[in-house]
């Protein structure tokens, strides 16, 4: 499924003051319904130097991708990632399909 990247400081903060959270053990999701699928990442310094960072981004883009079918409309998703020993792709898709189905079930009340 093709979804579109958040890059502006502007929708950033949109999202931080109106989206609602969902929260798993290794990310908190902000998420507010939009026409088009879109997807930004938050990481701060906390997790490292550039290159510990870029990866992670580079594990949730993917993890993203392989699980953003789960998603039954269309949402702008900012996803923050917490400070962890280890970072997996596997650990990261178990975290994300858990927050889609807590998104999901918001979406139906």
């Amino acid at each position: 499924m093709k979804y579109l990247r958040i890059k502006k400081n502007t929708d950033f903060q949109k999202l931080f003051n109106r989206g609602k959270r969902a929260f798993s053990p290794c990310i908190t999701l902000l998420y507010f319904p939009a026409k088009q699928l879109s997807m930004g990442i938050a990481i701060s310094k906390k997790h490292g130097k550039a290159t510990v960072r870029n990866r992670i981004k580079r594990l949730l883009r993917e993890a993203f991708r392989a699980t953003c079918s789960e998603l039954e409309r269309n949402y702008s998703i900012i996803i923050l990632p917490k400070v962890q020993p280890e970072y997996s792709l596997k650990n990261f898709e178990k975290n994300l399909s858990s927050c889609f189905k807590k998104v999901n079930e918001c979406a139906k009340n």
